[in-house]
């Protein structure tokens, strides 16, 4: 045995080397850890969709940790205009740990088929940054994974576009809010700052 070998067992080092037949597996201790990222994501954000913008999957796992506001939006509605709101909320407390998503959603007749003609809305017209996912069914025994959990979770299914649940950073849905109530009103800000930590 290699000085060189002995020193990569004894560090219990898992490489893999180019050369022929010099392979070094996993130590047991090292093989036997899980992976930290499914332990750490709360299993409502357990779900991939894909992204509006490239229909880039999206693992909602990335925003464990964060305070997630959800919300059913629609590109001709009388709540459309929300979405600047929602991108200054965002834009305010993201560095404390909050995220918007926005799920475009034709479940109300208000959203447009063609992916680029919302994207083009949300990011031209409104200047959205929050993340956006592709158009989606977020009512009824067809809506999609994350929406049927936030509907069990609350009781309350989306009534209309610009519905909002609010998740806190360890995955618990902790409220709802209907269309009416806008970005910036002072319930859901609370809900938000609470959420957050002050």
């Amino acid at each position: 045995m290699t000085k060189t070998t002995a020193l990569l067992i004894s560090l219990g080092a898992a490489a893999t080397f180019s050369a022929p037949g010099l392979v070094l597996a996993q130590t047991p201790a090292a093989a036997a850890q899980p992976s930290a990222h499914p332990a750490s994501c709360p299993a409502v954000l357990k779900h991939t969709f894909n992204r509006l913008q490239d229909e880039a999957p999206q693992d909602l796992c990335q925003y464990a940790g964060k305070v997630v506001l959800v919300v059913n939006t629609a590109s001709y509605c009388g709540f459309t205009k929300q979405y600047e709101g929602l991108e200054k909320l965002y834009a305010k407390y993201a560095p404390r740990g909050l995220v918007v998503l926005g799920f475009p959603s034709n479940d109300f007749k208000q959203e447009d088929a063609d992916a680029k003609k919302i994207a083009d809305l949300c990011y031209n017209t409104y200047g959205v940054k929050f993340p956006m996912f592709a158009s989606t069914v977020v009512t009824g025994a067809n809506a999609n994974p994350l929406y049927s959990e936030l509907i069990k979770a609350t009781g309350n299914q989306p009534k209309w576009n610009f519905n909002k649940y609010l998740i806190d950073r360890n995955g618990n849905v902790i409220d709802y809010f209907p269309s009416k109530v806008t970005p910036e009103d002072p319930t859901l800000v609370g809900k938000i700052e609470h959420a957050l930590g002050g």
